[in-house]
């Protein structure tokens, strides 16, 4: 089976003053279709900045990253746009909910972006599944942390992703929502069979997943 992610010799180093530091140092890995990964080691060991490259969000000082048959590195800002909107769902340790817009406009901004029919009803069936059916109409401000996580997840599963990154899902949420929001996302991920791909300090989430990524020092351990 063809991979849906393949990571060859990629390393990426960042200017600092008149030196250069090496955040990653030839990370080499694949992942299979539907299958769930954890990214873990001690802060400063190259794990948010290994999610970024691997979604297109930054580009690597060397090596490769194939998405989905795509060669990510040969490919300009739209483009790259264009995969994440088509085959990227997202979901960050801050929530990232655009303030000024209801938990059922959040949801439906990929939707519109990518110019589907019946955005309401859609954006609304991913918040009922949810567990926020009865919040549609609430803005972040008006919603606890786990319930803007649930909104986070509605949205990232909005457009079907082929592989979705969840740096620090649960970082900020206390141990009983967090677990709930876990679940939430393994078991939405099990339907729609999404590859999942997670960044965390929690071993226990990491233990959860089909295959852990060690890192120490910018490097595979």
């Amino acid at each position: 089976m063809a991979s849906i992610l393949k990571v060859e010799s990629l390393s990426k180093t960042y200017p600092s003053g008149n030196k250069f530091i090496k955040v990653l140092d030839n990370i080499n890995f694949d992942v299979s279709p539907g299958e769930s990964i954890a990214i873990v080691g001690p802060s400063g060991s190259g794990k948010t900045t290994l999610l970024g490259l691997c979604a297109g969000l930054d580009r690597a000082t060397e090596g490769k990253v194939t998405l989905n048959n795509t060669l990510l590195n040969k490919l300009g800002e739209d483009d790259l746009a264009k995969v994440r909107n088509q085959y990227i769902g997202f979901i960050f340790q801050n929530f990232q909910l655009i303030p000024t817009l209801t938990a059922l406009e959040n949801v439906m901004v990929p939707l519109e972006l990518r110019g589907e029919k019946n955005v309401q009803r859609l954006s609304a069936d991913l918040l009922e599944r949810v567990g926020l059916g009865d919040r549609l109409d609430h803005y972040p401000s008006q919603l606890s942390g786990g319930e803007q996580q649930r909104v986070a997840i509605a949205r990232a599963f909005s457009n079907s992703p082929k592989i979705l990154f969840a740096d620090e899902p649960t970082g900020n949420l206390d141990d009983e929502t967090g677990t709930h929001i876990e679940e939430l996302l393994f078991d939405i991920n099990k339907e729609q069979q999404t590859t999942l791909i997670i960044v965390t300090h929690d071993s226990e989430l990491a233990k959860k997943t089909d295959k852990i990524i060690s890192l120490k020092g910018g490097k595979i351990i």
